[in-house]
């Protein structure tokens, strides 16, 4: 049984951080499928202010992420602002479900979880310290291993949450299974991570929080990060439009959207690990076209699909494709600031941030222009775009 399990992971720090990670996903799975209509439908906000609500939440959280992984990286080490991460998840989700009100779920969902979403970033950080002696490879390996960790969270928690509130006539408890989540990440953090005496003398000349805002958004690294963001947003038009397509052009029923969903979350857990070996042979651009161009296959035949088994049928493609769209660029991002983990690993949040952005205004357009089948060619089209602007770079930087 050892032998299944690289000796990378028998790091105590590597080994906490996976199953905080976990517990973290759990957090989200949990309430991401059903806070809209928590907000909507049973706390009474419109549809204008919550879409205007997810969006500045968004925005916090890029700003958040920047600034609390530079003030790790200040600090030398990351415990403490997971920590404090931690508990913001313990308060906010503790708020909404113990006072459920318009006003309570607008503060927490602004001010208070934003916070608790650095923690991602923040416990790739302290991974990517902890392997700062490894090579190129393991790093890799490592990281495809945690981020596996947040699909293998979303294989069964939201159904299952689905099923345990299914005759509840709210769905607030949901909050509280997050809260409870957000409680045990806490104590693994507190408890059983390994303090840290520093993490690398190089990153502790510091920079300002202007100034790591300012290498940031520099051409260098904000042009990289817009091409990630090209291909990530791929992921997020397909989340949009394949509940659509199911139960639209393919004449299926809501229940598939679930089954979907579900067998795909278990494939990409698999094919996170098979690209993380693959990584041993192949370079992270190789991946990554290698990825976004099966994904980009992946969205033209689901446009074309009109039959829910052609949909299931694809669920094969779409794991191999989404693996790799969602590890392999954690890696990536972290390498353009490698000298500051926290600050890297900041980039993560930005990626979320702007492919999320970008897929509304890819949504928006194909829907206006077309069908929402007709929408799935047009994610395709950002996806290889993203990759060719990333190609252009990298070739022009060697």
């Amino acid at each position: 049984m050892k032998r299944l399990i690289p000796d990378v992971f028998r790091n105590p720090v590597i080994r906490v951080s996976m199953f905080a990670i976990f517990t973290f996903g759990f957090a989200g799975a949990t309430t991401s499928p059903y806070q809209s209509v928590v907000g909507i439908r049973e706390l009474g906000l419109s549809n204008a202010l919550y879409s205007a609500l997810i969006f500045a939440a968004a925005t916090v959280n890029v700003v958040v992420s920047i600034l609390l992984g530079n003030l790790a990286d200040r600090l030398g080490e990351y415990r403490t602002m997971m920590l404090i991460a931690a508990i913001f998840g313990v308060a906010g989700y503790g708020a909404i479900y113990l006072i459920p009100t318009e006003q309570v779920f607008v503060l927490s969902a602004l001010l208070i979880l934003p916070v608790y979403s650095s923690l991602s970033s923040l416990l790739f950080a302290n991974v990517r310290a902890a392997t700062g002696d490894m090579n190129r490879s393991d790093v890799a390996t490592v990281n495809s291993g945690v981020r596996a960790m947040i699909s293998l969270s979303w294989v069964l928690v939201p159904g299952l949450t689905g099923i345990l509130l299914s005759g509840s006539p709210t769905m607030l408890p949901a909050y509280l299974f997050a809260c409870i989540s957000c409680v045990v990440c806490l104590a693994l953090i507190g408890l059983f991570l390994p303090r840290q005496s520093g993490t690398d003398h190089a990153a502790t000349h510091h920079l300002s929080y202007l100034a790591a805002l300012g290498q940031v958004v520099s051409p260098k690294i904000l042009s990289r990060v817009v091409a990630i963001a090209l291909i990530s947003s791929t992921l997020h038009v397909n989340g949009a439009i394949l509940p659509l397509v199911v139960t639209g052009a393919a004449h299926g029923t809501v229940a598939d959207v679930g089954v979907l969903v579900g067998i795909v979350a278990f494939l990409e857990v698999i094919f996170i690990i098979l690209w993380s070996r693959l990584l041993r042979v192949i370079s992270q651009l190789t991946a990554l076209a290698a990825g976004t161009i099966i994904y980009a296959f992946y969205l033209v035949l689901l446009a074309l699909a009109s039959a829910p088994w052609q949909v299931y049928a694809l669920t094969l493609i779409s794991g191999i494709g989404a693996a790799a769209l969602i590890s392999v660029p954690i890696t990536y991002l972290q390498d353009l600031i490698a000298e500051r983990p926290g600050l890297g690993s900041a980039l993560i949040s930005v990626n979320i941030f702007l492919s999320a952005g970008l897929s509304a205004l890819l949504f928006a357009a194909g829907t206006a222009l077309t069908t929402y089948s007709g929408t799935a060619f047009v994610g395709a089209i950002s996806g290889v775009a993203g990759l060719g602007l990333l190609l252009f770079l990298d070739g022009r930087r060697r």
